[in-house]
């Protein structure tokens, strides 16, 4: 297979785990569904694969990696709102843009069973009862 297909197959696969995350948010009402999801999936994919193939020399793909972790966290603080009366909500919101990135990366390094379970166990964890307060 050539190597762009297969580079291909490793995007469409960070952005379909990503957009399946979230799908679950946008079912839940949460303001960043699906298309945000993926989008975030398929950016750290493409971060990822242009870092391991797009430089001429030795390259460093954990130099993009965490280049990622840190640009997302940033995304990901976005999403948190301060309420009045000390109420802080999108908190998981902020926890699955972070982790569909994550999903994102693992896809393009070619770490796919990882990166399907980790989506698995995210879903799962969503899925659980919320307790309320």
């Amino acid at each position: 297979m050539p190597v762009w297909v297969e580079q291909v197959l490793r995007i469409l696969l960070a952005g379909a785990l990503a957009g399946i995350v979230g799908f679950q948010r946008e079912r839940s009402g949460k303001p960043v569904g699906l298309r945000t999801h993926s989008l975030i999936g398929i950016g750290a994919a493409l971060f990822t694969l242009a870092g391991m193939f797009g430089f001429a020399g030795p390259a460093d793909p954990s130099r993009i990696a965490a280049g990622i972790v840190t640009g997302i966290g940033f995304l990901g603080a976005g999403a948190i709102l301060h309420r009045s009366g000390g109420v802080i909500e999108g908190l998981t919101t902020a926890a699955t843009i972070w982790l569909v990135a994550a999903v994102g990366v693992a896809s393009a390094v070619g770490m796919y069973a990882i990166a399907a379970i980790a989506t698995g166990v995210t879903l799962i964890v969503l899925y659980l009862p919320h307790p309320k307060s």
